[in-house]
């Protein structure tokens, strides 16, 4: 994992030069020696057009992914969307941590657990102790899953405020009201690199 994370740093605006890096971050809690990254892409065109030069361009193959490639257990991607009531925010400074929370929700899309879902959300935005980054909704990958990014300044605030957000009722009957649709939920504490544009 050092070894890769050295590399990414050394060498990702190669990989950057081809389009543009949402974020990247190395998870710290949640999860061991994994990486999350996200890329933003017009459409799927695009997308590939991108791949295509990525796979022609010899920088790039020769300085990191060759080397990479051994030191990577598995791989992972999907293809989310923002949902259309949630545009992608930034920290309000640079330091912090970002936490990483995975839902997956019952059969039936954002047609049947959307309103619940928002409302949920919403609550949690409202108590002021977070800061949100971004709801996603996978189109790839395993479907009805929907990616929540959350800002805050230290684990210990995120911990203080979430003990503050659970005896808040307005918070209480969100949740509630939205879990009725959920599966399960998976939460990750996330450090940003040197090279991820959100920090």
């Amino acid at each position: 994992m050092k070894d890769f994370v050295e590399m990414v740093n050394r060498y990702f605006h190669l990989r950057t030069a081809h389009s543009e890096l949402v974020g990247f971050w190395s998870a710290e809690l949640g999860a061991m020696n994994k990486v999350v990254h996200i890329w933003k892409y017009d459409n799927f065109a695009h997308r590939t057009a991108v791949r295509h030069a990525l796979a022609n361009d010899k920088d790039w193959q020769g300085k990191f992914i060759s080397p990479a490639l051994p030191l990577i257990e598995k791989q992972h991607n999907e293809v989310a969307y923002l949902v259309p009531w949630c545009q992608l925010g930034k920290p309000p400074k640079e330091g912090g941590v970002y936490e990483w929370v995975t839902f997956q929700m019952k059969p039936g899309g954002p047609a049947l657990w959307g309103e619940a879902f928002q409302a949920a959300i919403n609550a949690h935005i409202n108590t002021g102790y977070t800061k949100l980054i971004g709801v996603f909704h996978t189109e790839y990958g395993l479907l009805n899953t929907v990616h929540v990014i959350w800002w805050n300044e230290s684990p210990d605030h995120r911990a203080a405020g979430r003990h503050s957000a659970h005896e808040d009722a307005r918070v209480v009957a969100a949740v509630r009201d939205s879990v009725r649709f959920l599966e399960s939920q998976k939460n990750v504490l996330l450090i940003p690199l040197q090279c991820s544009p959100l920090k």
